[in-house]
């Protein structure tokens, strides 16, 4: 960085920050000293930050201006390390000046006009030619510098202008599933309208557009042609379902589209090594199916025998029954005998799986579920005064909410004993997320109850915020998969820090516990 430093120095020592900032902006920082790089980069986020936050926040300069000087400091931010968490931590230090810098203008502590002469002054600066130096530079490093001036060439990207990032969702609005569909669309939006209320992702907006599948892999290929070819989506994010997705993946990998944070913990989309373009917030199927069967084994002291499997007649039962072979082989146990009780799709008719567990000679207490809220629900009515001391261990995707307010208007009895595992810590704690969370959700959507999947949907698109910030103003596919596979220990919030990396498209292992009590609501509980 000595070049960048001489230059700024012989462009005027009367406005060294401001000049240096200018050196560093135009220049590459590749060839210095990492600590040196990380320092003066660190000290000029907390000058430049400010600026590009008052200037996104004053409505006559336009958006474009501000990105340009955007995607120049990420690009310094980029090459001041190569180690990712030094990159992460400068990121998040300039994206706090940022908002430290729109806050001043819209709370009327900063001027417009003076943040306009402060943004001219940045702009000449950068665009200035560097000053003749008695100092070498290597024909390299002058290479390196022209190039990484030069704003990266891009034609238009699909789904992403100057002023918006438009992403797809494919979600059943009817169906089993559709309470969990509308929740977790909630809990995305909400992150949306928190990001875009403080100026958007490098002056874009992020808006989610829908469609509707009915939780029936039959139709899934019209809506994400739909979201593909009419609406122009950039990616998709947040499509619900196990037998969805096995429709919906292959199609975005076919066109090098992002699939971010299906509803599902299946191994469609979670293959090893995985698939470039897709990544996962939650945990998979196995993984939850492995910390229920571990929590009956060892904290309730059920006996391998007395445990079956109820799940959907479809790719979502078969994934969830081999998550529970899993962890019975993992346990050294014999997986052969588990038995099975299946139900179709979008249908809660129980008769055929009742009759299976009444048939048993040795009773069964306890009931790995794998299913959506409707069908889960039913079943629990069906058995509880069959099995009046039976315990029903429901997976993330049952949609926790809705199924305790099914069973709350069955009467106190059917909620005993049902416990939900989760993607999420409990959303009646008071955790850092989660009240930030509900604090976003009052302002977005007035009167709305905060719940497990809306909390999941909120963490899950932030998730994807962070990664858009950094990959700067010249947005496309490559560049986010890159920024994705970058994030290292992402704090949240939640207690465990969220990662990504090219052999781990998975950012969350952690499964949470949740039962219910008398009253319907759901009280944190140790799995192990």
């Amino acid at each position: 960085m000595q070049h960048l430093l001489l230059t700024a120095w012989m462009m005027g020592r009367s406005r060294p920050i401001a000049v240096i900032s200018a050196a560093v902006l135009a220049g590459s920082v590749s060839g210095a000293v990492a600590a040196d790089n990380v320092n003066l980069v660190r000290e000029l986020a907390g000058r430049v930050g400010p600026i590009v936050g008052s200037a996104q926040a004053c409505t006559s300069i336009p958006p474009r201006r501000v990105q340009v000087i955007l995607g120049k400091f990420q690009q310094a931010i980029r090459e001041a390390s190569a180690n990712p968490n030094d990159r992460n931590e400068l990121a998040r230090e300039f994206e706090r000046k940022i908002a430290d810098g729109r806050a001043a203008v819209n709370g009327g502590r900063a001027d417009c006009r003076l943040v306009e002469r402060q943004l001219a002054e940045l702009e000449r600066s950068v665009n200035a030619p560097p000053q003749a130096s008695s100092m070498a530079v290597a024909p390299a490093t002058a290479n390196a510098a022209t190039s990484a001036a030069r704003p990266a060439a891009s034609g238009p990207v699909r789904g992403v202008t100057d002023q918006e990032i438009r992403f797809g969702m494919v979600i059943p609005y009817t169906g089993s599933a559709k309470e969990n569909g509308q929740s977790y669309r909630r809990g995305i939006e909400v992150a949306f309208a928190r990001t875009n209320a403080a100026g958007g992702v490098n002056g874009r907006m992020l808006k989610l557009i829908a469609a509707d599948d009915g939780f029936e892999p039959t139709r899934t290929p019209e809506a994400m042609k739909l979201l593909w070819d009419r609406e122009q989506v950039f990616g998709f994010l947040g499509n619900l379902g196990t037998p969805t997705a096995a429709v919906a993946v292959p199609f975005a990998l076919e066109r090098r589209a992002l699939f971010f944070a299906p509803f599902t913990g299946g191994s469609v989309v979670r293959h090893d090594p995985p698939d470039r373009y897709v990544f996962n917030y939650r945990p998979s199927f196995v993984e939850e199916a492995d910390a229920a069967v571990r929590y009956l084994l060892k904290m309730r002291k059920i006996r391998p025998n007395q445990i079956a499997v109820f799940g959907q007649n479809d790719d979502l039962g078969e994934q969830g029954f081999a998550g529970v072979a899993k962890a019975y082989r993992a346990a050294g146990l014999n997986d052969a005998a588990i038995l099975r009780l299946v139900y179709n799709r979008n249908s809660i008719d129980m008769d055929e799986a009742v009759a299976q567990l009444k048939a048993q000679k040795v009773p069964i207490r306890a009931i790995v579920m794998v299913g959506t809220t409707r069908p889960a629900a039913k079943f629990i009515e069906r058995t509880r005064d069959l099995f009046p001391g039976m315990i029903y261990t429901n997976m993330s995707i049952v949609g926790a909410t809705a199924l305790a307010q099914e069973l709350t208007m069955l009467g106190p009895r059917f909620t005993e004993n049902v416990i939900v595992t989760q993607a999420v810590p409990a959303v009646s704690g008071y955790s850092s997320t989660v009240l930030e969370f509900k604090t976003a959700l009052a302002q977005a959507s007035p009167g709305e109850v905060p719940d497990y999947i809306s909390l999941e949907g909120y963490i899950a698109a932030n998730l994807l915020i962070d990664a858009l910030k950094r990959c700067g103003p010249q947005l496309d596919s490559e560049r986010l998969v890159e920024a994705l596979e970058n994030t290292r220990n992402l704090d949240m919030g939640l207690g465990v820090s969220l990662n990504l990396s090219r052999g781990d498209h998975q950012a969350l292992h952690k499964v949470w516990g949740t039962q219910l009590d008398k009253s319907g609501a759901y009280q944190p509980i140790e799995l192990e």
